[in-house]
């Protein structure tokens, strides 16, 4: 990965502190592959209160870990990177202890295992494939977006300052994420319970309250300009950057938070590919260029690379809206209902087929 980012013209000593983070990250991405399916596993059966309570937990116990691995294990990066592993271990330990001991969720392990396991996933991942590519698509751009702040100058305090706004960015994300597996559950019921009117006063209600979410962000980031900054260094150039680029990051918000509410409701209705193009078009034809035109070409650095997301987020709002306000909610419920009888009798032709033999 070293090389990788070097051939990119990074600078060579952030480069070899972010390897070293990526080689002691490997622990997580196992312990989070482990994770999200339990999650799913979980919010499919209505049951997310144990989410919540877990989350909590592990946050608490994540304070004294980081402290251990990082101040008192002296590890810097290492032990940043060992935490964060370590977090999602606790997440996993607490959902299936949950699942050991409730009366209420499903016990996979109970299930006895049989080939039919290994069918039916053509379904599956015709629609998971997609709904995963909308979201890595918006994401791998924030990505993006820093390997083209190691090319400005003073690459060490505009990484600092892109790394302080993108996780700035994902603690806002948690609200409109929620919003859109909300949505998408809530949608997806709706509509398989032959329901198209509520399913579409559910995407109105869901959409309102992620505008509100937006214009709250939007109003914090220019409330706390100033002092968020503070909370993570005491470099001036840093702050200054943050002080400058945080209300453009509010803009931001206004239209990531109602896209991603309006992503769920694609999600729930089957509809992913819609999605995963929107979001490829306006980040990537739309926002993309914007950013280098006006990092780059005009020279504004690194507010240019925020702005062009501003473009990308607001392009991708517009085209989410245009699909929502498009949507035939009848045809939809008929989709639906194919989809389900697809599935049903896919399932049936297994258990024939695994009787005969």
């Amino acid at each position: 990965m070293e090389k990788i980012l070097l051939w990119l013209s990074q600078d060579p000593d952030i480069t070899h502190v972010a390897s070293v983070y990526i080689i002691y990250s490997l622990p997580d991405l196992f312990a989070q592959a482990h994770l999200h399916p339990i999650r799913i596993f979980l919010r499919t059966q209505n049951l997310t209160a144990p989410l919540t309570v877990t989350a909590l937990v592990a946050l608490i116990l994540h304070l004294p870990i980081n402290y251990f691995f990082v101040i008192y294990l002296k590890l810097g990066v290492r032990g940043v990177a060992l935490a964060s592993a370590w977090n999602t271990v606790n997440l996993n330990i607490g959902l299936l202890c949950y699942l050991a001991v409730s009366e209420t969720a499903l016990k996979p392990w109970k299930t006895p295992m049989s080939f039919l396991c290994f069918r039916g996933w053509q379904p599956l991942l015709a629609l998971a494939v997609p709904s995963a590519l909308s979201v890595c698509l918006e994401w791998w751009w924030y990505e993006v977006m820093v390997l083209l702040c190691g090319l400005l100058s003073n690459p060490e305090a505009n990484l600092a300052a892109m790394g302080i706004l993108i996780q700035t960015t994902g603690l806002i994300y948690v609200f409109p994420s929620s919003l859109n597996l909300g949505l998408s559950t809530r949608v997806g019921h709706q509509l398989g319970a032959d329901q198209p009117t509520r399913a579409q006063l559910t995407t109105l209600i869901g959409l309102a309250i992620a505008v509100i979410c937006g214009f709250t962000a939007f109003l914090l980031s220019f409330y706390v300009k100033n002092v968020l900054g503070t909370i993570f260094t005491c470099d001036a150039q840093t702050l200054a950057l943050i002080s400058i680029v945080l209300p453009v990051l509010g803009l931001c918000e206004l239209g990531n938070c109602p896209q991603t509410a309006a992503c769920g409701v694609l999600t729930g209705s089957a509809r992913p590919k819609v999605g995963a193009h929107i979001n490829f078009i306006s980040f990537y034809l739309i926002g993309l260029p914007v950013a280098i035109v006006l990092a780059f070409g005009f020279h504004i650095g690194f507010k240019g690379l925020w702005l062009g997301l501003v473009a990308a987020q607001m392009s991708c709002l517009c085209m989410m809206v245009f699909a929502l306000v498009s949507t035939d909610w009848e045809h939809q419920v008929k989709r639906a209902q194919d989809l389900t009888l697809e599935a049903d009798n896919e399932i049936k032709g297994d258990l024939e087929e695994s009787l005969l033999r």
